[in-house]
């Protein structure tokens, strides 16, 4: 595996590393728009939601009552900043308000960095209007975290149900924990692909017919550079892999730039795109596309969520925490095309679950990106020999 242990010492890592680490579309996720149902309308009728009622699991605080009471004096709003797109929150939304029908949430679509940059730049003018983060970018979630009171210490009464890694960094939870892997367009690669070598050694063949027919991840943002690093770290004969298609490749800063550039043929293929994107596409493709998680090292990486450090909406925000960490959350998750952990959460047709990847991938192929931060020199370095790669 490259010289590094990537089967079971990733694995470790895993369970200790997780635990001790603009044209912007605003969504108002109401009953039209995330399929829930109005104020006051618990998706029953007249009946009240659970949460009305008081009817929470055994194991949450005597008085988590007061939470909702709390949420329901704020007004009901969320404010959050992700780079999440609105079909995979979208059940997760619908189900939220099923559960607390008087809240009404905004969701930015932002960037991987910019959902850390504009709340530095708000925090910074005293005006910071949300209330949670949502972002797969570790590399900008351990830059982020390292800097004092950035994010609410909050403890879920969920955590004590899950595993120990899905504690990303301290107050950083895993909203789903997803796989990164690759797309290909079946009517421009015509061959069944399973690894980013087998991409490779499709390319060589094809040298005339897949030039800038390629694309990867921009390195210089720090999704791009977390999953790319991970993967060349640790993947087998990375590099020898990468030596092969880079030059046939062309960088773009985001998965859904990708995944439309291979639908309309534009590209034949790309690597490293998100399962959030890549898992829907090959579904509503009609077989024109094809996700594959790559045999010669899958990443894994996990969606942190936190509660910002002075949320206008606390209450509100430590509702939709708690509710994304817990089984219906879990569900709702994996219905939106973001991978679930949870064990009761079943694989199904549009259901994807992190043990699905590990069966599909295979245990010793699953890389789990690290919530850490590079230092610039290794920035500089790794990013210079991935660039100088790309075709010119």
């Amino acid at each position: 595996m490259n010289g590094n242990s990537l089967g079971r010492g990733s694995r470790r890592r895993m369970l200790a590393g997780f635990a001790a680490l603009t044209a912007v579309a605003t969504v108002t996720a109401l009953a039209g728009c995330s399929g829930s149902t109005g104020p006051g309308d618990a998706g029953g009728g007249d009946q009240p939601s659970a949460a009305a009622a008081g009817d929470f699991p055994s194991y949450y605080p005597a008085d988590y009552q007061s939470i909702v009471d709390g949420a329901k004096k704020e007004g009901g709003d969320l404010v959050i900043y992700s780079n999440t797109d609105q079909e995979n929150w979208a059940p997760i939304f619908r189900d939220f308000q099923k559960k607390y029908p008087f809240v009404k949430i905004s969701a930015n679509n932002l960037e991987s960095d910019e959902v850390f940059q504009r709340q530095l730049s708000e925090m910074a003018t005293g005006n910071a209007p949300a209330d949670l983060l949502v972002s797969n970018a570790t590399q900008g979630w351990a830059e982020y975290a390292s800097k004092p009171d950035t994010t609410m210490a909050y403890e879920s009464p969920e955590l004590s149900k899950l595993p120990d890694f899905v504690t990303l960094l301290p107050n950083v939870y895993a909203m789903s924990m997803d796989p990164i892997g690759m797309l290909y367009n079946t009517a421009v690669i015509d061959k069944e692909l399973t690894s980013i070598k087998d991409l490779a050694d499709y390319v060589q063949a094809n040298k005339d017919k897949m030039k800038n027919k390629v694309t990867t991840r921009d390195v210089s943002g720090a999704f791009g550079f977390s999953v790319s690093k991970a993967w060349a770290d640790n993947a087998t004969d990375s590099w020898d892999t990468l030596a092969k298609v880079m030059p046939f490749a062309r960088a773009e800063t985001s998965s859904g730039t990708q995944k439309d550039k291979i639908t309309s043929g534009e590209y034949g293929a790309g690597f490293l795109i998100s399962g959030a994107v890549g898992f829907p596409a090959e579904k509503d493709a009609g077989g024109l596309l094809k996700f594959v998680l790559p045999k010669d090292g899958t990443d894994v990486i996990g969606r942190g969520i936190a509660i910002t450090p002075k949320a206008p909406h606390v209450n509100t925000a430590k509702l939709f925490v708690d509710f994304v960490l817990s089984e219906d959350g879990q569900n709702a998750v994996a219905e939106g095309g973001l991978a679930s952990y949870r064990d009761n959460v079943k694989p199904a047709e549009g259901l994807h679950t992190y043990q699905e990847v590990e069966e599909k991938a295979g245990k010793d192929n699953i890389i789990v990106v690290p919530y850490e931060a590079a230092s610039e020199a290794e920035v500089k370095e790794f990013t210079d020999k991935w660039n100088g790669l790309l075709a010119k």
